[in-house]
């Protein structure tokens, strides 16, 4: 991605927002005067990609929610984050408020393109419609994360840009879902199938398709899951990867299979992720830490298991050497492996690409969909492509305790299992309060986390921040559940 060399001035949508970008300003622009030629449309489009690697958004604050899981423990440093992971928050907490400015700034920056980049003359037709493409993505990726953790949400479009309406009430679920299937198909017509090496990590179609297929399967759509994620797992430009270790070395980590990641390299593009999930004592921040059920639940000779999990008596190579995990390191004994790389010299190595959406994820969405609609052994051949990978013996006749599982261990840590589990509970297929009314357990079998008392409907979202609805003087109305 081309580095940004302007000083971006952000449009307010419940916040005032003027950030000047860690690089050399070469100007100062507007939006009047700023969108003239194929440079500037760019360099817009890189400015909403520089915001996935924001502290409070995807390198952390968006990673936060799923310690609401069974999967892993909040550990680290930030009280806010005990109320969450217990469902004791109220609408004050500073992690429900974090990320959704960024969400918002990533909408901000999306409409701004939309708007203004069609006007350009002094652009080729390929790039215009690829950074159209960008643009509708992203909008459609920031909806779907407010829609998924906020539920009904205030809707920003272009024409509010225009005319200066940025205090709004809350759209319904529906109305933001027709809106990110818009963007999604908008994308998917717009977008390139596949980039050259050069233009590694840019949007494709098979991102659209992905997040599509998703959507579809939320809104128990599954014929559409079926019809977008066949899209994708048909597409020689998305095909998984030889190993499923390829997705989490940093060398290997820009690859077909990763249909979205973020962007990083030692030296610029900087992102806090992999210093949250690292232990303190290897140089990172000891956050995020798998619990005992988890780890429990890899079969038997599940090469995934080594990858993803860090547990005592692995020999790491941190870099300058080889160290020995211990659960000294760790508050439930474990890390993520998954997630931690370290450079020949010594420290993390921040050229880590991590995961927002892998093709492996539409396989199972797509075996999901084909369970829920036709029944067991549906999904057989999507599951199979996934555990075939990995040298493990395929199902028959699987139903949906075997895709769970499948989905539990193929995307630990990928900030799914959460949304999982509450997907699954609204369709009646599971319990989750009986999910989350059994204790987090460490490696020795200490209790770590108590049982955690989750209301439905009242946690299926999480509460509006208060400061939003405060400065919108009575427009923005909290979750209805979270009202007394």
């Amino acid at each position: 991605m081309k580095r940004m060399k302007y000083l971006l001035l952000c449009v307010p949508a419940f916040f005032a927002c003027n950030k000047e970008l860690d690089v050399d300003k070469k100007g100062s622009y507007t939006t009047a005067n700023y969108w003239r030629n194929e440079s500037d449309a760019v360099d817009g489009i890189t400015g909403i990609y520089n915001i996935l690697l924001e502290e409070d958004f995807t390198g952390f604050g968006e990673f936060v929610y799923d310690n609401c899981s069974d999967d892993q423990y909040r550990a680290g440093d930030h009280p806010e984050l005990a109320d969450l992971e217990a469902f004791t928050y109220d609408a004050s907490n500073s992690a429900v408020k974090a990320p959704w400015r960024w969400k918002y700034e990533m909408l901000n920056r999306s409409n701004s393109a939309l708007l203004y980049i069609p006007a350009i003359t002094k652009i080729s037709e390929d790039v215009k419609n690829r950074c159209l493409g960008e643009a509708h993505f992203f909008r459609a990726y920031a909806y779907w994360r407010l829609a998924l953790i906020y539920g009904e949400v205030p809707m920003i479009m272009e024409e509010d840009i225009k005319n200066g309406t940025y205090n709004k009430a809350k759209s319904t679920i529906d109305e933001v879902h027709a809106q990110i299937e818009a963007d999604l198909k908008a994308a998917a017509i717009l977008l390139p199938e596949s980039y050259d090496a050069s233009q590694a990590g840019r949007i494709s179609k098979g991102a659209a398709w992905g997040l599509l297929a998703k959507l579809y399967l939320y809104e128990n759509n599954f014929a559409n899951t079926i019809l977008y994620g066949d899209s994708v797992i048909t597409n020689s430009n998305y095909a998984l990867q030889a190993t499923y270790k390829m997705n989490f070395t940093p060398a290997t980590s820009n690859n077909s299979e990763m249909l979205f990641n973020v962007q990083t390299l030692d030296g610029w593009g900087y992102s806090d992720f992999i210093t949250y999930h690292a232990p303190r004592a290897w140089g990172g921040w000891d956050f995020f830490e798998p619990v005992q059920d988890l780890v429990n639940e890899f079969e038997n000779g599940d090469p995934r298991k080594d990858v993803c999990i860090m547990k005592p008596g692995d020999v790491i190579n941190i870099g300058t050497g080889t160290a020995t995990y211990t659960a000294s390191l760790s508050s439930t004994g474990y890390h993520y492996n998954k997630f931690c790389a370290w450079i020949g010299t010594g420290g993390l190595n921040y050229s880590f690409k991590y995961p927002l959406m892998r093709t492996s994820d539409i396989y199972l969405c797509v075996a999901e969909a084909k369970i829920r609609q036709t029944g067991a052994g549906a999904g057989d051949a999507e599951i199979n492509a996934i555990r075939t990978r990995v040298g493990l013996t395929g199902v028959s006749g699987a139903g949906m305790t075997a895709l769970m599982h499948e989905r539990r261990v193929e995307l630990c840590g990928e900030n799914e299992r959460h949304q999982d589990l509450m997907r699954w509970d609204k369709a009646g297929i599971i319990d989750i309060t009986t999910i989350y009314n059994k204790p987090k357990l460490t490696s020795s079998g200490a209790v770590i986390q108590a049982a955690r008392n989750f209301q439905r409907p009242k946690h299926y979202y999480f509460p509006l921040p208060q400061s939003e609805i405060d400065k919108s003087n009575g427009v923005l109305i909290q979750n209805s559940n979270y009202l007394n």
